[in-house]
């Protein structure tokens, strides 16, 4: 009885399907994308051939531009971002999802390439990384909407997450390779640096291969008016035959929620969508709750770890070059773990608020304890003492459950809950702007961080005082304004947003 009912509420539970997995892999690991930057980049910059090349720390820069300089190498690709996510959104509504993806690898690649082949010019690795934004940047938008539109809707929370999660599968390669070149490559050989920047090639050529077995997704196969093409498409994504009745209710429920869009927007151009998202008043509800939720999740500080952990690792007495990078690859690790725990057992079985607030809390009292004990370590006399050491190792260990609790909480949640707000008539130039306000937060925050670590701004204490306080409200934006959109199709969700 049990397992009839299993199947008949979820028919694809435990059916192999090809379609979906190539999807999965294509889409879903797109995230890596992202997550190798901030892996590379993070330990990059740590690297002394790097930092040698580039003059990252000569005596000739004060501490402030040296911080600036930093900054600005990290934070390119957040810029190159920004356009992307625009443009991400013009080439889905006239080439699709699946052309769309093959093409920002192919821009994230050539922008790699301009990167590693600067020898020195600090100009070039400027311009290769705004190029690689460009790419990056559309992934974003591209691979959550696909993922979300194609799923069926008892698992697509899993599916959505996977960009989550690959972005930690990317990270981690990220941190280990560039803690094996460190180890075996010279430290006045540029090759130190370049070997493991060069795996994004690979990665994004892999990425683009994969797209070619992908079906595109129904509902932009409906949206251009090839219902019959939309519908084989579900077919081959769900495995199941044209008859069955979770494709017919899919199907309808794709032309009713066109249907009344159509007739609400007269079949005007994407202007026309722009405008509709920004003076209906229910889309107007839906774009201040997704904003809102972008400013309390960037600004709680988790993805700052990430970028710039070895620094922060230094903080708490660590002071070897491998030791550092070793250290911050094991978190790299870490968070790949708690990711995949979110997406394979949290979220679609307790639900998209209670699995947000859970990662929040562990995020919250890591961030707490870390700001107590710079605060202490700060004013204390004796940082040497048996007490102020252990009490240094259970930051190192707190640093790692703000990954966790990032992993766990905002950013599974945040590339699913944007695809699954928006109605499909503004849903793609709803995501890619919200996008562009995600990653231009992403950039002030790489931009502000090594000058709010200075000893004559916030310092490192003041810092993660500043992010504990966002996390909080981070806490009270879930408990207070977000459904629950867990085992509902989009054209459902749609509505709690209102």
């Amino acid at each position: 009885m049990a397992v009839a009912e299993t199947q008949r509420n979820y028919p694809l539970v435990g059916k192999v399907n090809f379609k979906l997995l190539c999807a999965a892999l294509c889409f879903g690991l797109s995230g890596m994308s992202r997550g190798l930057d901030e892996g590379l980049i993070s330990t990059t910059v740590a690297e002394p051939s790097f930092i040698n090349e580039f003059d990252l720390r000569t005596s000739s820069l004060g501490a402030s531009e040296k911080a600036d300089r930093l900054s600005n190498i990290t934070s390119m690709v957040h810029i190159g971002s920004i356009p992307g996510a625009l443009v991400a959104f013009l080439l889905c509504e006239r080439i699709g999802m699946l052309w769309s993806m093959r093409q920002l690898c192919v821009v994230w690649l050539t922008g790699v390439i301009i990167m590693i082949t600067a020898g020195g010019r600090l100009g070039q690795i400027y311009g290769g990384r705004f190029v690689m934004g460009l790419g990056i940047g559309q992934a974003g938008i591209i691979a959550p909407t696909y993922l979300a539109e194609i799923a069926p809707h008892d698992i697509r929370g899993f599916l959505v997450c996977l960009f989550g999660l690959s972005e930690y599968i990317g990270i981690m390669i990220g941190y280990f390779s560039a803690w094996g070149a460190s180890l075996h490559i010279s430290n006045s050989s540029s090759k130190q640096w370049i070997i493991p920047q060069s795996i994004q090639i690979i990665v994004a050529g892999t990425l683009c291969l994969l797209s070619y077995p992908c079906e595109e997704s129904p509902r932009y196969l409906c949206k251009v008016g090839k219902d019959e093409k939309a519908r084989i498409s579900l077919e081959k994504l769900w495995n199941l035959p044209g008859g069955h009745e979770s494709i017919s209710s899919e199907m309808d429920s794709i032309q009713r929620q066109l249907h009344i869009e159509q007739e609400q927007s007269s079949g005007q151009s994407w202007f026309s969508a722009l405008r509709e998202l920004i003076l209906v008043a229910d889309n107007q509800k839906r774009l201040l709750f997704v904003l809102s939720e972008q400013l309390v999740s960037q600004w709680s500080g988790a993805t700052s770890v990430t970028t710039y952990a070895p620094e922060l690792f230094a903080l708490f007495g660590l002071a070897g070059q491998s030791q550092k990078l070793f250290t911050t690859a094991i978190l790299g690790a870490v968070k790949l773990v708690a990711s995949l725990v979110c997406a394979i057992l949290l979220i679609d079985r307790i639900g998209r608020k209670r699995s947000l607030v859970s990662g929040i809390l562990i995020q919250q009292v890591a961030m707490l304890y870390i700001a107590i004990y710079l605060t202490v370590e700060s004013s204390s006399t004796d940082t040497e003492s048996p007490s102020m050491k252990r009490a240094a190792i259970g930051a190192i260990v707190f640093l790692y459950f703000t990954g966790v609790g990032w992993a766990m909480g905002f950013n599974a949640i945040q590339y699913l809950i944007n695809a699954e707000v928006f109605p499909l008539r503004v849903r793609a130039i709803g995501t890619s702007l919200l996008m562009c306000f995600h990653y231009a937060n992403r950039y002030g925050l790489s931009k502000a961080v090594p000058s709010m670590l200075l000893e004559d701004a916030l310092q490192p204490k003041g810092t993660f005082w500043f992010f504990s306080a966002l996390t909080f409200f981070g806490l009270l934006w879930t408990l207070l304004l977000l459904p629950e959109t867990a085992r509902r199709n989009l054209e459902e969700t749609n509505e709690l947003f209102t």
